[in-house]
């Protein structure tokens, strides 16, 4: 997903500062899909913002505090985000995996601790699929349906992942 994609989407929901993007982010479990370092959080807000993507709609005043501009999203914007959108939306899933560079490379590797190595990555993998699932049962009313579908996918994915690290360890090494 592109930043862009990610600042506008969240302004569509209404007037946000920055910083509250980068928590929606967290809260919504977005980081498990979506890297980004928060530095270009902030560079993509300016930017979108030169672009007259986004406009400043307040500026909040604390004492002893920066100001704390919000931001919300222009027709401008609206309409590039809708263009964005759709361009995620055709692009075919990227076939990366950094078990692959590894894998390339396996035949030299000594058996018994790539295979520990390997059970380790399928318990971080099994770890994460459950705390997907107790998330998915636990706020399945207050979620989105986008929300739904990406943890659905997440989940059929890390089970898939951890089918085939299984079969790995089964074929090549006799586990």
């Amino acid at each position: 997903m592109s930043l862009k994609l990610l600042v506008l989407g969240l302004l569509m929901e209404g007037e946000k500062h920055p910083y509250e993007v980068q928590q929606q982010v967290k809260a919504r479990g977005m980081d498990c899909y979506m890297k980004y370092a928060k530095g270009s959080l902030y560079y993509a807000f300016d930017q979108l913002e030169k672009s007259g993507m986004i406009e400043v709609k307040e500026v909040i005043r604390e004492t002893g505090r920066p100001d704390k501009k919000m931001y919300g999203i222009t027709p401008k914007g609206e309409e590039q985000f809708q263009q964005l959108l759709l361009e995620e939306l055709q692009k075919p899933m990227q076939l990366t995996n950094p078990i692959y560079a590894a894998l390339t490379f396996a035949s030299y590797g000594d058996p018994q601790k790539m295979d520990e190595a390997l059970e380790i990555n399928i318990q971080e993998v099994r770890r994460l699929a459950e705390l997907l699932e107790s998330i998915q049962e636990e706020k399945r009313e207050r979620l989105s349906w986008g929300a739904r579908a990406i943890l659905m996918g997440a989940i059929e994915h890390l089970h898939a992942e951890m089918r085939w690290m299984e079969r790995i360890r089964k074929e090549a090494w006799g586990r």
